[in-house]
C-alpha cells in the first residue's frame, strides 16, 4: 500500500499537483510547458470535455478528428517533468481508493511539443527536431534507478569528448519511443539528440553577470559526434520525459519547433507560426 505522505490526493480525490482523477485523461496525451499553449492546440478540437488547472498544470481532454487527446502544461525543467509523469503513470496504474498498483499496467503515448534552440548551422529557425535521444544534464533522473535504461556509450563519448565536470553529475542518455518515431516521422522533420538542461541561463551557457564553469561547453557540444549522432538541440525537458517514461512503461517522443539557431545568432521571424505548424503536424499524426 502507498502511503498518503508518498502520494498525496486533494480532498476531491485528485493527484495533488495536476488536479486529475482517473478518467479524466485520455490515453494520448500532448505536453507544452506554456499554459497558454494548451487552447493553441485545443482550438483545432472538435469538442472539449473537460478543463482544469492548478498552479502551472492546465488539462484539457477532447476529442480531435474523432480521437481522444489530453493536452497538458508542465512548466519549465527537469522538476515540474518528474511531477506530472509520476503523477500521470498513478491516474492510470495505481488504484487510488486502495492505494495499491493495479495487476495489469496502462500505456501512455506522450508527445512533447516544444521550442528550442538549434546547435547546428544546417537546422535552420523554423524547422522541426525528433528528438532520438534525450541527453540529461540535470541530474533529476539519477535520483531513479536508470542504469538498464541509458545509453551508457553514448554517455562516456559525451563525457569524454566535452571534458565533462563530474562535480555536476553524471549526465545521462535515452532514446525515445520506436514506436511514437514511426508514427511522427516524415521528409521534413530532422531527427536528432536533444540536450536537456536544467536551467535556462548558466546551464544553456548564457552569461548575463554570473561567470559559469564552462563557457565553451557550447561549442564542444556543438562538435560532438557518436558514430554520426550529433547533438541537435537544446531545452529543458525532453531527456526527463523519456527517462521517467521509459522506467514507467509509457511511449514518450518529444517534438521542437527551432526558433532559434545558437550557431548562426538568428532567431525566427514569427516562432508562433512555426509552432502552430508543428500542432497541426502533430495532431494529424496522431489520429492517422
Amino acid at each position: 500500500m502507498i502511503a498518503a505522505s508518498e502520494l498525496i490526493l486533494n480532498p476531491d480525490g485528485s493527484v495533488y499537483h495536476i488536479n486529475l482523477k482517473p478518467g479524466q485523461i485520455a490515453n494520448d496525451i500532448i505536453f507544452v510547458g506554456d499554459q497558454n499553449r494548451v487552447e493553441k492546440i485545443t482550438k483545432h478540437f472538435d469538442s472539449i470535455e473537460f478543463t482544469t488547472q492548478k498552479r502551472e498544470f492546465k488539462t484539457q481532454t477532447g476529442t480531435y478528428k474523432g480521437k481522444r487527446i489530453t493536452v497538458i502544461s508542465t512548466g519549465i525543467g527537469p522538476d515540474n517533468i518528474d511531477i506530472v509523469m509520476n503523477e500521470l503513470d498513478a491516474l492510470v496504474n495505481v488504484d487510488l481508493a486502495t492505494r495499491t498498483v493495479k495487476k495489469e499496467l496502462t500505456s501512455l503515448n506522450i508527445v512533447r511539443i516544444g521550442t528550442s534552440g538549434s546547435l547546428q548551422a544546417d537546422i535552420p529557425v523554423d524547422s522541426f527536431v525528433m528528438s532520438q535521444y534525450g541527453l540529461g544534464l540535470d541530474n533529476m533522473l539519477r535520483s531513479y534507478l536508470i542504469d538498464e535504461i541509458s545509453e551508457t556509450e553514448m554517455e562516456e563519448a559525451f563525457i569524454a569528448q566535452t571534458n565533462w565536470d563530474m562535480r555536476k553529475g553524471r549526465p545521462y542518455v535515452i532514446s525515445c519511443s520506436k514506436t511514437l518515431e514511426k508514427r511522427l516521422e516524415s521528409e521534413i522533420i530532422f531527427k536528432g539528440f536533444t540536450g536537456t538542461a536544467g536551467g535556462f541561463y548558466g546551464p544553456q551557457g548564457r552569461v548575463v553577470r554570473l561567470g559559469i564553469q564552462d563557457p565553451e561547453l557550447n561549442a564542444k557540444m556543438d562538435s560532438f559526434n557518436f558514430n554520426g549522432t550529433r547533438m541537435t538541440n537544446l531545452e529543458m525537458e525532453t531527456g526527463a520525459i523519456y527517462g521517467l517514461g521509459k522506467l514507467l512503461g509509457h511511449n514518450c517522443l518529444s517534438l521542437n519547433a527551432i526558433i532559434a539557431n545558437r550557431a548562426t545568432g538568428t532567431f525566427s521571424e514569427d516562432p508562433y507560426k512555426a509552432v502552430d505548424e508543428l500542432i497541426e503536424y502533430t495532431l494529424n499524426k496522431l489520429v492517422n
